[in-house]
Formats: structure tokens, sequence, C-alpha cells
């Protein structure tokens, strides 16, 4: 009798999860999992006549100069982002766990995410362009100093484009980061960091040897999302260059938009099955390996 009761009540809690799973996986299934099936099927076809044409688009995006260079700008930007941003949460998360009232400067923190990208852009644009305050604080300090003259270099329209877009993507998402990083700090038992402290271990040792393996969930969860977001950073690269920015910023995003103005469905259908491919192998190998660790 005990043994029906418990499977029963089990069966019960089963339905329930079923049933608050439902209208959350039929979105998935309408909105996610059906659009890229049928963008599977047109990766395979032409553009006007929807004729099958085997691998030929994919032959296509491998052997196109643009593809390649937006594949290799956005790889770039995102290898060397997701440390940055890491680190950067990670500096300035621990010091703030140690305050009481942290709530302001997380807040500030958290300001940048608010902001609408316009904005953004606006600043960097004033900032940056020809004749930006970088150029004219520069110009300044060279007329004091004698040391050069006026400067009136575009940096959006330079290399050191990439690292302006760097800089906006960094400073834009460093307040999840840090909040994630709180969290995760704020988590881990105090009465274990008073018993090292208590055998003698030195703040070094403490962070090194008991916060940080404890920080593994937080680090998995906001390499996932840098990694996701370093993909959204188009709007920004868009609104700062236009559609054919400097080489150095021309991202998938920029090819995406080109060949959708251009009608140019059949490539843009395989290269968004090679980028969304790519994307699910990189976050099932980043689980693995955090699974491995446990």
């Amino acid at each position: 009798m005990r043994r029906h009761r418990f499977s029963w009540k089990k069966n019960k809690l089963r339905r329930a999860f079923f049933l608050f799973m439902l209208p959350s996986f039929l979105g998935v299934l309408v909105f996610v999992l059906i659009p890229f099936l049928d963008v599977v099927k047109r990766s395979f076809s032409t553009a006007v006549t929807s004729q099958f044409n085997g691998i030929q688009n994919y032959k296509t995006i491998f052997t196109n100069q643009a593809f390649m260079l937006a594949v290799k700008n956005t790889f770039r930007f995102t290898f060397v982002c997701i440390p940055l941003l890491v680190v950067v949460g990670l500096i300035i998360a621990v010091p703030l766990s140690k305050m009481k009232s942290a709530g302001i400067i997380k807040s500030l923190y958290l300001f940048p995410l608010a902001m609408p990208t316009a904005t953004i852009v606006i600043v960097w644009k004033m900032f940056f362009y020809r004749q930006g305050f970088l150029n004219l604080a520069l110009s300044r300090i060279g007329e004091i100093t004698g040391l050069w003259g006026e400067v009136q270099k575009d940096y959006l329209a330079s290399s050191a484009a990439f690292w302006i877009l760097v800089f906006s993507y960094v400073w834009k998402n460093t307040g999840y980061t840090v909040v994630l990083w709180l969290a995760g700090i704020l988590g881990i038992s105090n009465e274990m960091l008073e018993a090292a402290r208590v055998d003698g271990a030195s703040e070094r040792q403490s962070f090194f040897k008991i916060i940080l393996p404890n920080l593994k969930g937080s680090l998995y969860t906001i390499v996932i999302l840098s990694f996701l977001n370093s993909f959204k950073i188009y709007r920004e690269a868009y609104l700062v260059a236009g559609a054919y920015p400097e080489q150095d910023i021309y991202l998938l995003q920029h090819l995406f938009n080109n060949w959708f103005v251009n009608l140019d469905f059949d490539k843009m259908a395989a290269a968004a099955v090679c980028v969304g491919g790519f994307l699910f192998v990189v976050i099932m190998l980043l689980q693995r390996v955090w699974d491995n660790r446990d």
C-alpha cells in the first residue's frame, strides 16, 4: 500500500513537471526548432527556385572572402573579450564582496546594461571621432608640450576600431559579470573560510584554495553568457561604422545583414547552419568540461 501511494505521488509530480514545462517546450519548438529546420532545408537549395543543390551553398560560403574575414574577426573578438570580461569582473567582485554597502556600487556597474545602444554609440562617436574629445585632448596636450601638432585621427575608421569595440563590449557587460561573481562568492560558506583562517591560511591561499574552486558554477554561467553576447555586438559595430565598416570589425552579423539586403538567402542559410552548429558544439564541450571537473 505504501509503495503504491509513493508511486502515485511520483507519477503526479512527474505529470506536474511535464505540464509546467510544456508551454516553454512548445514555444521553443514553434519559434526556434521548426524555423531552424526550415533554415537547414533552405541551406541545401537555391534561393530563387528552391531546387535541391546539395552542398553547393556550403562550398560557396567557404570560398567567399567576406565570409572568411567575418569568421576570423568574430572569433578574434570572442577570444579576446571573454577572458578580459571574466578577469575584470572577478577583480572587481572580490573587493566588493567584502564591503557591507555594495548595493549602490553594483547598481552603477549594471547601469550600462540599461542604456540604449544608440546612446552608447553616440558617446563613442563623440569621443573617438576625427573631431572627438580624444583628439581635442591630444591636440591640447601637443600644443602645451610642443611634442606634436593637431591630431585628427579617425579611430573608428582604423585598426583601433577593433579595440574600441572590445572596450565597448567589456564596459557594457562587466556589470552582470560582477553580479554573477558576487553571487558565487557570497554563496561560499563563511564557516569554511573561518576554518581556513584559524588553520593559518592567508588571504591569497583562501582565495586560490577555497574561493576559486567553489566558483566553477559561476564561471560556467559567465563564460556561456559572454560567449553568446559576443555574437550580439553587431548593433554597436553597425551603428558606429555602417554596413561596411573598417576591415578589422567586419563581423558575421555584418555579412548576414548584407546578404539579407542582397537576397542571398541560400548563402545566408548555409552560414546560419554553420554558426548555429558551432555554437551548439562549443556549449556542449564546455558543459562536458565542467561536468568532468566535478
